[in-house]
Formats: structure tokens, sequence, C-alpha cells
């Protein structure tokens, strides 16, 4: 935390969430589950995915573009594989319905592929990781997103081709915490540069390019023109996953991806670049279907202790695990509070007012 942050409690921060998007319509139950899931980003430390995005989503209820009421449809059910319709609500209720859904299901087939289209922004996709492993079951989430322009550039280019492109993948475990790995595809999330670009702060080494190609740290590049781009993690290899998340979560689940032959939105949706669509292709597995359950989760204990045994490097306190330093964040912003950058709250401030918002109704952290 800075000198120029805020810091709310969870709990301060989740009613007036919840209690904003009432006043815009949103019914009670979608409203409370909405802010749930963006303060628990912030808690976990994936700031860009929470709390912070509430400009973007008052923004896209005016314009028509996030149905705040809209439910999943389903189109397609072949048994084990479900193809479903978010229309446009908010993710964190489509994502957890869709989700419910093909966990209900897996108990009978023990596979389950579910599609996901035309869900508003799904938040952290890990949540929905989280949601898998609670039930003992094992997931992977490819995720495109389209609705408005691209940012990420392919590796090897100097223009942005897609956006960020989340992959997830969790294992759970019968005696802890499970293992969750939930990442962007691009070097950062688009929301971490609009948060160092809100703090004034550089953005890590490789992570972006200006217009030109020329690696830069300065995060303003995404948001003057000439636009920059965003670079893949890990060069060739997270480009290549990347593709993956486009061709699985859009070309497959939501026959939509980032390619020019659509526009920046589709259905009937206005003339508008700043909509943000999520297309996601999960593959929900029953450890129990292949008849080693128990064999499994000794070697996904035995495997884990061998890694959190090992002796940390310089600069590490210990070896981790994916989902530990979520859990860390979570333990520690509990206690101490959520910092937001100044900006940020100025922001979330302006929109909510804008949105005819009680002044005196929003928290004076």
């Amino acid at each position: 935390m800075t000198d120029t942050d805020v810091s709310i409690t969870a709990d301060e921060l989740t009613q007036f969430v919840a209690a904003l998007f009432r006043h815009t319509g949103t019914a009670s139950t979608t409203a409370a589950m909405v802010a749930a899931h963006l303060v628990e980003a912030n808690l976990k430390g994936h700031d860009s995915h929470g709390v912070g995005m509430i400009p973007a989503y008052l923004r896209n209820i005016s314009a028509g573009l996030l149905q705040q009421n809209a439910t999943t449809k389903v189109i397609r059910d072949n048994g084990a594989v479900v193809m479903l319709d978010g229309q446009m609500g908010f993710g964190q209720r489509v994502g957890k319905e869709a989700t419910e859904f093909a966990i209900e299901r897996v108990r009978e087939t023990g596979i389950v592929c579910l599609g996901l289209r035309n869900a508003h922004h799904l938040g952290r996709i890990g949540t929905y990781g989280e949601q898998c492993a609670a039930a003992g079951l094992i997931s992977t989430h490819y995720v495109n997103v389209v609705g408005h322009s691209p940012s990420v550039a392919p590796y090897g280019g100097r223009e942005p081709r897609m956006v960020t492109n989340p992959f997830c993948a969790v294992v759970p475990r019968d005696d802890g915490p499970p293992i969750i790995l939930d990442m962007a595809t691009s070097a950062i999330a688009l929301g971490k540069v609009r948060v160092a670009h809100h703090k004034g702060q550089p953005v890590p080494e490789g992570a972006l390019i200006d217009h030109e190609g020329a690696p830069t740290t300065n995060p303003a590049v995404l948001f003057a023109e000439p636009k920059g781009s965003l670079g893949p993690f890990g060069g060739h290899k997270g480009y290549g996953l990347a593709v993956i998340c486009e061709l699985l979560g859009g070309a497959l689940a939501g026959e939509w991806t980032a390619q020019p032959a659509h526009p920046t939105t589709k259905n009937g949706t206005q003339n508008v670049d700043h909509n943000i669509v999520n297309n996601m292709l999960v593959f929900i597995l029953d450890p129990a279907a292949t008849g080693n359950s128990q064999g499994f989760q000794e070697e996904v204990e035995a495997m884990v202790n061998y890694l959190q045994g090992c002796p940390p490097a310089a600069g590490h306190d210990r070896v981790r695990v994916p989902g530990e330093p979520e859990r860390e964040s979570l333990a520690q912003r509990q206690r101490t509070g959520i910092p937001i950058d100044q900006s940020s709250w100025s922001s979330i401030c302006r929109a909510a007012l804008k949105a005819d918002f009680p002044q005196g109704a929003i928290p004076q952290p």
C-alpha cells in the first residue's frame, strides 16, 4: 500500500458495490453475487479483476451492452457436451450458473465439455475453477475476449490481434486447498496495465511494446494514440497458448473470435468499442471416473510436499504451488483492508455519481 492508496474493509466494499448495482436495476441476488466476486478478486490480489471494473460495468449497463438480469440459456445439450448462452448477462452470474450446470451433469457422465458464449466480463476465471474444486472435480478453462479492439500483439508482431485470453486449470485436493493455475496469456493482464497507469507506475520489462514494436515499461502506450500493445507471456509459448484459448473459447464455444470479419460488437448491439465479452470452453472431470481417485490424491500430496520442500533460491522465502499467493493475499487483506489506488477509487466514485447513486452512500475510506 502506498501513501496515495485508500483502504477499505471487504465488508464495507461489498455492501457498497452490491448497493450500487441494485441502484442500476440489478436484482438483489445478482448484485450480491457480482459484489462478492469483485471484492474477492481484490482480496486475492487480483486488483485488475476487482472493483476497478465497476466504471466499465456501469458504462456498459448504460449503453445497453450488459443485460444485468439475464441468465444462461441452454442452446445445445448432448449429455457430456453442453453449450450455454450467457445472453450478455453479468459474467459473475452466468459463469457460476454454467459451472453449476456442468458440475451437476458430470456426476452422471464423469466428464463434461461446457461451452459458454456471450457472457459479459467473467471476472477472475479462477473463481469457476475453485467452484469445480470444491465439488472435488478437475477443470481446465479456455477463454477468449472480444467486444473491443485487440490489445495483445502476436509473438513476432507489432500490432495487436487478440486480447488477454485467460487460461485456468484446477486440481482438487482431499486434504488441502486446491492447486489453481489462473493466468492471462498476455505478459500481464490488461487490468494490471490499467492499475499501473492510474498509479503512474511502470509495468515490468517485457510486458509492453510501443506502436513501432519497441519494448517499453510505460503503461500510457495502451491509452494514447498511436497505441502500443501487450505482448504474450513467455514469448512464443504464451502466444501459442493464447491462440489455443482464442480457437477453443472463441471459435468453438463462442463462434466469435477477434479476427476482423467480426465487428467489435455483435448480435445487433451498438457500434461501440468498450464492450467486454467472454466466451469460455471448460473441460470438467471427476477423478473418480478414472477408478484411481485415491491414488491420484496420494500422488498430488506427495508432489506438493516434494515441491514445497525444495530449498528456496536467493530472494525467495520458500517454494509455493499455484494458488498459494492468492490465499496469502486473502489472509493479509482480510486483516488490513483492501488497498485501492486513489485514481481508481476516484474513477469508481465518479461512475457511481454518474449513475445517480447517492453521494452520501459512497464509503469515505
